[in-house]
């Protein structure tokens, strides 16, 4: 089952959010509660969730689950 759920910790403050994932598309961007810098994912994630979640984003999770390789999200990302 996919979680949609996923909790995003900051790289540069700490702050951790629980956040709301989309299931069809990747999020490119974030904006941190705690000190406002922008996050981006890291060099080979497709989101930020990838890069900062506690849980992969839905269709990384979804590929995975039936054993494909771990691509991003198909061409529906929000870059």
């Amino acid at each position: 089952m996919t979680q949609l759920i996923s909790v995003i910790t900051c790289p540069n403050c700490g702050h951790q959010a629980s956040e709301h994932m989309p299931t069809d598309a990747c999020q490119f961007f974030y904006e941190c509660k705690g000190c406002g810098d922008l996050l981006r994912p890291k060099a080979g994630d497709c989101c930020v969730f990838c890069s900062y979640g506690d849980v992969p984003c839905p269709p990384i999770q979804e590929a995975r689950a039936v054993g494909q390789s771990s691509s991003c999200c198909g061409g529906g990302c929000n870059r």
